[in-house]
């Protein structure tokens, strides 16, 4: 009986000593035990800058943010954000891709806010159970902006007489080589009351009672850097990524970054991520003047905040 109970624990001992060999022989964020927070960038202006030059959207995260929910023993997700907002539907469809995953993978998520996570880049942030910053971090910028050019002196002055033919009485609306319309003004205004309210709502959803300042104090567009943020409840406290993770999940913590998809085939077959290049042959010269309106829209949306 001894004999037995000696032979079952020497092959038990085998298996066991057969597996931590192998263990040891698998890369490290597939090892048990192994503490794994893949780490997703989020940055720069959400939306179309111009037609032909989105910038952060959906569909251009969206694999991103799977493959990082996704990664085998992962104990959180981080996000790095630096983004000065742009499309508020673009924002929040990523802010509600972000709460689906975490909700179906049952893991906390951690925002680290960059230079500026403002407007709709903000409005990604609040899909972190925890919001991180630095002290000079601009964050807040809870409203929302929009705005044209009157041109119709312009036109008068070189001489250009302007043509419009619509069908539907307010579908020259805002028109910037036509008079501004105090009625065009005042329904734009509508709907941006109407943008607004469902931004304030989803801060207040996902802040809850962390909120520490009146409606009339945080919902007004202003923004603030980092530790007066955290004072008015739009972020956690101060910290930066790699301590953060290293006190709370060990220092032998893995942060795989979970970076967009590149090469060619990614190329044919759609328009790659912000930052993850692009066939420059087939661009050309055609491109330049998109791309100077890109660089400057870019630039403006930038500079609201100092940047």
């Amino acid at each position: 009986m001894n004999e037995q109970l000696s032979d079952r624990q020497g092959h038990s001992g085998g298996r066991s000593g057969l597996l931590d060999r192998v263990q040891e022989m698998l890369p490290a964020r597939f090892r048990r035990g192994t503490a794994v927070v893949p780490v997703v960038r989020l940055s720069g202006v959400i939306g179309a800058v111009t037609p032909l030059r989105p910038g952060m959207t959906l569909s251009g995260v969206a694999k991103m943010l799977e493959r990082a929910f996704g990664t085998r023993n992962a104990k959180a997700v981080a996000l790095v954000i630096n983004s000065p907002g742009g499309s508020p539907v673009q924002s929040r469809q990523i802010y509600l891709r972000i709460r689906q995953l975490a909700a179906e993978k049952k893991l906390p998520v951690l925002v680290f806010a960059e230079d500026v996570a403002a407007s709709g880049g903000y409005m990604i942030a609040c899909a972190g159970d925890e919001i991180y910053c630095d002290p000079s971090s601009i964050l807040g910028s809870i409203g929302v902006v929009g705005g044209s050019f009157g041109l119709e002196g312009l036109i008068k002055k070189i001489g250009v007489e302007r043509r419009l033919y619509t069908a539907g009485s307010h579908k020259a609306m805002l028109d910037p080589f036509l008079p501004e319309n105090p009625d065009d003004v005042a329904r734009l205004k509508t709907i941006q009351r109407e943008i607004h309210a469902t931004f304030i709502n989803l801060v207040k959803q996902s802040r809850g009672s962390r909120l520490k300042a009146a409606d009339d104090v945080l919902f007004t567009g202003e923004y603030w850097a980092g530790e007066t943020a955290i004072g008015l409840g739009l972020a956690d406290s101060i910290g930066d990524l790699r301590s953060v993770l290293r006190a709370r999940y060990g220092e032998k913590v893995l942060t795989p970054v979970i970076a967009p998809a590149s090469g060619m085939l990614s190329g044919l077959l759609g328009r790659r991520a912000p930052g993850a290049g692009s066939l420059a042959a087939l661009d050309g010269l055609a491109n330049l003047p998109d791309d100077l309106i890109s660089a400057v829209e870019t630039r403006a949306i930038w500079a609201r905040f100092g940047l």
